[in-house]
């Protein structure tokens, strides 16, 4: 308990807490539309986007380097975002090619950036694999700033998300903006990559958006109660791993992801033994949770 009037403990538990609870919205939408790979791909133009301020940085003020990573990589990754949206609904190239050359063209203008602009081998590896233990108050409320943002368009535009990430067909038939919703979740995959980013790294990220909703979808078949339960398990996992780490020497973004893995492999596992027994009906593990004919008609209205 000692531990817990840390400033800096605080600080990390908050952080992890909320993007725990941030990231799983996102990544329940991208599931539902089956492009659970576009935070990679986001991920990797937002180191793009840390590095070209950290470059900012070094011609301006040394002092600035830091303060103006995070921005940075909200620039780019909502514009890497915007980018991959507009390409994949104009139908100008096939969504893996997309992902697979902001994926790559990312993380190369990053690493290449950052060794411009005077950027370490510790730097670089912090916003590839997280670094939490670094964590500001001046972070902490860009979290928490973010986090709203996500939560309040996560939730409070659900119904209409769905639609679109459902049946765009049908969306559009009842008069939504599919495009605008579509851009809309596609630039809030790019607020929450940036969130993670300090606590998983951007290698890293796109695994705490789907991961939660991964291990929910086999406990449950309501696209509602999926997001609800990845939200809860996403917290879980970020503050386990959190908390393990400051007894232990781990990496805090790695340990999170490999705790989600076992933890989905447990599932998937109670999950078969009980659908042996037919004792209890759940959803196959690798696909997407389909929601009953009820929920969709709610949803839609």
């Amino acid at each position: 308990m000692a531990l817990l009037s840390d400033p800096l403990v605080q600080r990390m538990l908050l952080v992890a807490l909320l993007v725990g609870a941030s990231a799983p919205i996102v990544g329940t939408y991208l599931v539902q539309r089956r492009m659970a790979l576009l935070g990679d791909g986001i991920g990797h133009v937002a180191l793009a986007g840390v590095a070209a301020g950290w470059l900012a940085g070094s011609v301006a003020d040394l002092a600035k380097q830091d303060a103006l990573a995070i921005p940075g990589a909200i620039v780019f990754a909502i514009a890497g975002a915007v980018v991959i949206e507009h390409m994949r609904s104009r139908g100008t190239a096939s969504a893996d090619v997309v992902m697979a050359i902001m994926f790559y063209g990312g993380i190369a203008t990053g690493v290449l950036l950052i060794s411009v602009a005077g950027g370490s081998n510790a730097n670089l590896m912090g916003y590839l694999f997280g670094s939490i233990s670094t964590v500001t108050w001046t972070d902490v409320w860009v979290t928490v700033g973010l986090s709203a943002v996500i939560m309040a368009v996560g939730l409070g535009l659900r119904p209409a998300l769905f639609a679109v990430t459902h049946d765009q067909e049908f969306a559009s038939s009842t008069g939504l903006p599919v495009r605008a919703l579509n851009m809309t979740v596609a630039i809030l995959a790019a607020v929450t990559i940036t969130v993670s980013m300090r606590v998983v790294g951007v290698l890293l990220v796109s695994g705490l958006m789907i991961l939660p909703v991964a291990i929910a979808q086999l406990m449950t078949r309501s696209f509602t109660r999926t997001m609800s339960l990845a939200m809860i398990t996403g917290v879980l996992l970020c503050v386990t791993g959190v908390g393990i780490t400051l007894e232990h020497d781990l990496q805090p973004g790695a340990l999170i992801i490999v705790l989600g893995v076992v933890l989905y492999v447990v599932v998937t596992a109670i999950a078969a033994m009980l659908r042996a027994r037919g004792r209890h009906r759940v959803t196959p593990p690798h696909t997407p949770a389909r929601i009953t004919h009820d929920e969709t008609e709610e949803s839609h209205r």
